[in-house]
């Protein structure tokens, strides 16, 4: 019965295809509407369009040397490295590099999926990378179509209808979220840009529209809590009403109304070097990317003292703080949440101090665990347990439990400002409430903090005695971690009760804690997904008993004395990059 179905669909395929080349003119007017176009702002990597032109190709923690072959020639060695090829991601980074090289390259690359893979078979046919295809094979059309021949500028325009087609009567099973946003721009950019797709052009802006009205919360943030997520998600909605603003047309209400609440979000999600804060499972995000969209979408407002995507940021002179002030999303949500309720994230100027250990998915399931975990984030930890219990559901691990209340409160005060945040991720193990309380003050100059574990009720207590009777007596331990990024140095200083933390911009930091904690240093890593593997770096650590009902650490993170307030830090240094992208 299958092999009916499938000619009859394949007829009707065809069918439209010959119907929509006869509306495209004989192509040929197309094809001049795209050369004369200008070329697109390049959203690419330039070092990484030479890797490609060289035959190298790293994507998801993996490095294929290609040689002079074709990248469909060979065997993927994941699913995620096979979507970012048939993603056509790479076609950003070779039009970025824009030489002739890279053009032959794209050209070539484009000619032979459409031979091996554009009459509708084979990976890559889900609504949502074919709309990550159609978005970037019509960006870059002057790149593919510049010295083309007729037969190979026939046979782009061929597969891009068949892919708009497939795009337009299957764009309603993507999955909601970023996979139907991608699908969506796909094919409005398809409608706009070719001719004879325009019947597309209504459908493809009311579905963005109705997408933006369920997905885009009041705060401008998404269900999942991902910072690049949503970076990925405004780019889309960016591009898009870009390209009915070219074509003298203007986007949705809800659309419009989308982007006008994402950007003040993104904006306070973002560090002072440009990048993204690195939380359930987000990076921080392609360089440059977060401020050319948001430059180019023309939104200017900025954002205001409270939460953003369950987010509180405080900033003063050169120090910038992200606190994760909210539950993790649960459940099919978002199959990359963390269970970092609490977890701060500290920059000076644009150097990154105190961070998150990051996504680990691209390194196998073992670190994409261990990166979730609660002692991979900066926030306190009971025992070597994660605050949120993750478990199998569909062949995914999800967050089933974890915090459900989490109050914050923010608050001026004489010599800076204050945040307080809490949650119960540990009340129902452990019959504790883990609260902490961050003061920047007004010069940046000085971070304090408090971590307060502590009962709220007679229930509370009676669980924690409970605990402490199958402890021998001897407490409840509990860690305070601060990962450091991998370009920090850290020493304990004498004595054991500081440690000294140098950037390279030549700052300073030293870190301090109350007598009744142990101060340690030990190994960390920090996880990036254009990594092969992930980066060593170091940790300082603060151990301590709970021993009663209330159990107060308190700590701070200053800037030597000898530390100017205005450092001039504008070189670049060339980075390590024996595995990296």
């Amino acid at each position: 019965m299958a092999a009916p179905h499938r000619n009859g669909w394949r007829a009707r395929q065809d069918k439209w295809l010959n119907r929509a080349n006869a509306r495209l003119s004989g192509l040929s007017h197309t094809a001049r509407r795209f050369v004369s176009q200008p070329e697109p702002r390049a959203i690419g990597d330039v070092a990484r369009g030479r890797q490609f032109v060289a035959g190298n190709v790293l994507y998801a923690g993996h490095l294929v040397e290609l040689g002079a072959q074709s990248p469909w020639n060979i065997t993927p060695p994941t699913d995620a490295f096979e979507d970012a090829l048939h993603s056509f991601f790479w076609l950003d980074d070779l039009a970025a590099l824009g030489d002739a090289p890279a053009r032959k390259t794209a050209q070539a690359w484009t000619a032979d999926w459409a031979e091996r893979f554009g009459n509708g078979t084979g990976p890559g046919w889900t609504p949502a990378l074919a709309g990550r295809r159609l978005i970037r094979l019509t960006q870059h059309a002057p790149l593919l179509l510049r010295k083309q021949t007729k037969e190979g500028s026939d046979a782009l325009f061929a597969t891009l209808s068949r892919q708009t087609a497939f795009v337009a009567r299957r764009w309603r099973a993507a999955p909601p979220g970023l996979p139907r946003f991608e699908a969506l721009t796909g094919l409005l950019y398809a409608s706009l840009s070719l001719d004879g797709m325009d019947r597309h052009r209504a459908a493809a802006s009311a579905g963005l529209d109705r997408e933006c009205a369920a997905r885009i919360d009041s705060e401008g943030g998404l269900p999942s809590r991902n910072p690049e997520e949503l970076l990925d998600v405004f780019s889309l909605l960016s591009w898009a009403a870009a390209a009915l603003a070219d074509c003298e047309a203007k986007p949705g209400p809800e659309h419009q109304a989308a982007l006008e609440r994402i950007a003040p979000t993104l904006r306070a999600l973002r560090h002072p070097d440009g990048s993204l804060a690195r939380f359930h499972g987000g990076d921080a995000g392609p360089e440059g990317r977060l401020d050319e969209v948001l430059a180019a979408s023309g939104i200017r407002t900025r954002p205001g003292e409270g939460l953003h995507m369950g987010y509180g940021h405080l900033s003063a002179g050169r120090t910038h703080v992200i606190v994760d002030a909210a539950p993790p999303p649960m459940g099919a949500v978002s199959p990359d949440a963390h269970a970092s309720s609490c977890a701060i994230e500290v920059m000076s100027g644009r150097r990154p101090l105190i961070v998150n250990c990051g996504p680990g998915r691209t390194f196998g399931a073992t670190w994409h665990r261990a990166g979730r975990a609660t002692p991979s984030h900066s926030t306190l930890c009971l025992e070597g347990l994660s605050s949120g219990r993750l478990a199998r559901r569909g062949g995914a691990e999800l967050m089933v439990d974890g915090p459900r209340d989490v109050p914050t409160d923010r608050a001026r005060i004489r010599d800076g400002h204050r945040f307080e945040v809490a949650h119960d991720g540990y009340r129902a193990s452990h019959g504790l409430i883990h609260a902490r309380t961050l003061e920047l003050t007004i010069d940046g100059r000085g971070l304090a903090g408090e971590d307060l574990l502590t009962t709220l009720d007679p229930a509370d207590e009676k669980r924690f005695e409970r605990v402490i009777a199958g402890q021998d007596l001897n407490g409840i331990a509990f860690t305070i971690r601060f990962h450091l990024h991998p370009d920090a140095r850290v020493a304990a200083d004498p004595g054991g009760a500081s440690a000294s933390i140098a950037l390279k911009s030549g700052e300073v930091w030293i870190l301090r804690a109350d007598g009744f904690t142990d101060l340690t240093i030990e190994p960390s890593a920090y996880l990036q997904k254009t990594r092969l593997k992930p980066r060593s770096a170091q940790q300082v650590v603060l151990s301590g008993r709970a021993m009663s009902y209330a159990t107060r650490v308190r700590w701070s993170l200053a800037k030597a004395q000898q530390t100017p307030d205005a450092i001039r830090d504008l070189a670049i240094e060339a980075e390590d990059d024996e595995d990296h992208e």
